[in-house]
């Protein structure tokens, strides 16, 4: 049983107790300080953060507790998103998930090895029986690791409620020592409609912002009539680290009235892309910058905002003056405040909105299909949030599907006409999206005859590539007929430069052998300790999959001593 670091508390200002939460029943699963590398709610490509980024002092192998009683529910292993995973239901009905580890502890690693031997596979998702792999609070369950889609070495922790939403664990008494003010460093002004303008321009506008005495902020003075909207760019940070992460609480205020409020206590995972809408999309992939728009659009659904009044938007009114205010908050209660001083004035446009029509307006509640040369496009209704003009060309061999500016929000079709490839060569083509060198990335390809169909949700230019190069394998610390008995473990390094890895199988001395797969470094690993049954000469075979059927093997023969 670990000695647990630190004291839970409640929150002081904001007490969820009367909602049911348990503050004193969850320990913290790392015997560190809890210093943050990524918060609840933050946003990221495509979704919300789900949980806490814990760092781990840059290093890996760190115990992780259990931070109560319960029971192994689920074990989830893959290359790629969480890596390791692990979950655990505990009795008051909430679940807690460890993600991005290195290994498992115990009798949980063995039952995940044997199960990985068993099926011959290193991906798998396990659901243990309620008496598998029962633990108390404080137990030794796994190791911090750095594997799957993880930047760096650090535990990703969550706490889900009965319906597996992702709740806020600040909520649950997990304490972060936090004494900084969160950090405003834009704000914009949106038109909406027809008669809307910001300073005579009905496009969005950056209002300058002015710091102020107190440390709070001010923006220059603006004209303004009809209907808008506000967004804002703004993150927090807590002690003992220098990580942009995620407000907790934003509200707005027009006149004293309160407007639109953002609350960072849960969601649903149904909801998660739905931050594409939520943010500007826009300005995101043009300036890499978050800006939340605080005014629901339509085909928002978010439970975030948790308080709106005519969906966030002001209406302003010639000859009349006002003011906007924006307040972020933190989890501790610090606070950073925006004021918008607003003249109300109907003015001359002078940069009127700017739309560019082309021949393909796309209705969102529609499906719509569209032909461009030997490609063919279906857009599923519903997979764009509101209506628009889309800029489609085929040119040759490559379809120029708009630009990434728009976000997409369930998947699109493109289907290219293969029928002047030669037949020997259709198999190993493929739907690749061009990146900013020309070059094509792999996307999701099925083939039925001469049609090759690829899903994405991204716009860009599209090609159909072709893929006839093997994967490339190459041994990093052994060589053929070396002695290698001081080596803990078997290291490859596995790449392809077209379509990508696919699959890949290793075995010695004919008998399957686990290789976890690194593809941030392209290395295939085995652990000896794994005692696959081992001779002093070993024949070491391991064949590699492309993402089209391109096969490579690799063959070597090795010694070691036996123990």
């Amino acid at each position: 049983m670990k000695k647990l670091l630190s004291t839970l508390l409640l929150f002081g200002g904001f007490v969820y107790s009367q909602n049911g939460i348990p503050t004193d029943y969850f320990s913290n699963p790392l015997d560190i300080n809890m210093v943050l590398a990524g918060n609840f709610g933050e946003m990221r490509a495509n979704h919300f953060h789900s949980g806490l980024d814990i760092k781990t002092e840059q290093r890996e192998g760190l115990p992780v507790y259990a931070p109560a009683d319960g029971y192994v529910s689920r074990i989830n292993v893959q290359h790629y998103g969480y890596g390791k995973a692990l979950y655990i239901l505990h009795p008051n009905g909430y679940t807690t998930v460890y993600g991005h580890l290195r290994s498992y502890a115990g009798e949980i690693e063995k039952y995940v090895k044997d199960t990985q031997y068993k099926k011959e596979t290193f991906e798998l998702e396990l659901f243990p029986e309620k008496t598998m792999l029962a633990v108390k609070k404080g137990d030794l369950i796994a190791y911090t690791g750095n594997t799957g889609g993880s930047g760096g070495p650090h535990l990703h922790f969550e706490i889900r409620d009965s319906s597996q939403r992702p709740m806020n664990p600040l909520l649950f008494g997990i304490e972060i020592p936090d004494s900084r003010t969160p950090i405003v460093s834009a704000v914009f002004a949106y038109p909406i409609g027809e008669d809307a303008h910001v300073n005579q321009g009905q496009n969005r506008t950056k209002l300058r912002l002015i710091k102020q005495k107190d440390g709070n902020y001010k923006t220059e003075s603006l004209t303004a009539y009809g209907k808008i909207g506000f967004g804002i760019t703004t993150f927090d940070q807590q002690d003992g680290a220098s990580n942009k992460n995620g407000s907790y609480k934003i509200n707005t205020r027009f006149n004293g009235t309160e407007k639109f409020e953002v609350l960072f206590n849960k969601f649903d995972f149904s909801e998660t892309r739905y931050l594409n809408r939520y943010t500007d999309y826009n300005y995101y992939e043009t300036n890499k910058s978050m800006v939340q728009k605080l005014f629901r659009e339509s085909n928002n659904p978010l439970s975030i905002i948790t308080k709106e009044d005519d969906n966030g938007y002001i209406t302003v009114k010639d000859s009349l003056a006002s003011i906007y205010t924006i307040e972020v908050l933190d989890f501790k209660g610090n606070t950073m405040q925006v004021s918008i001083p607003i003249e109300g004035k109907k003015l001359e446009l002078l940069d009127p909105k700017k739309v560019e029509k082309t021949d393909d307006y796309i209705y969102a509640d529609h499906a719509t299909s569209i032909t461009k040369g030997k490609f063919s496009i279906y857009i599923p209704a519903n997979s764009l949030y509101e209506d628009t003009y889309l800029d489609i060309k085929d040119e040759g061999d490559i379809l120029k599907f708009h630009e990434d500016i728009i976000p997409i929000h369930s998947n699109i079709s493109i289907t290219a006409d293969i029928s002047n490839y030669k037949e020997e060569d259709k198999d190993k083509l493929y739907i690749g999206r061009l990146n900013y060198k020309g070059l094509p990335y792999y996307t999701s390809t099925t083939r039925n005859g001469d049609k090759l169909t690829g899903k994405t949700r991204t716009f860009g230019s599209y090609t159909v590539a072709i893929d006839t190069t093997e994967p490339e394998i190459k041994p990093i610390n052994f060589a053929e007929g070396k002695w290698i008995s001081n080596q803990n473990f078997l290291k490859v390094k596995i790449t392809d430069d077209l379509s990508g890895i696919s699959s890949y199988r290793g075995t010695i001395n004919g008998k399957f052998i686990l290789m976890e797969y690194d593809y941030k470094k392209d290395v295939l690993t085995y652990n000896f300790n794994d005692n696959v049954n081992l001779e002093t000469e070993n024949n070491f075979k391991l064949i590699v999959i492309d993402n089209v059927g391109n096969s490579a093997t690799f063959e070597a023969k090795f010694f070691r001593k036996q123990p």
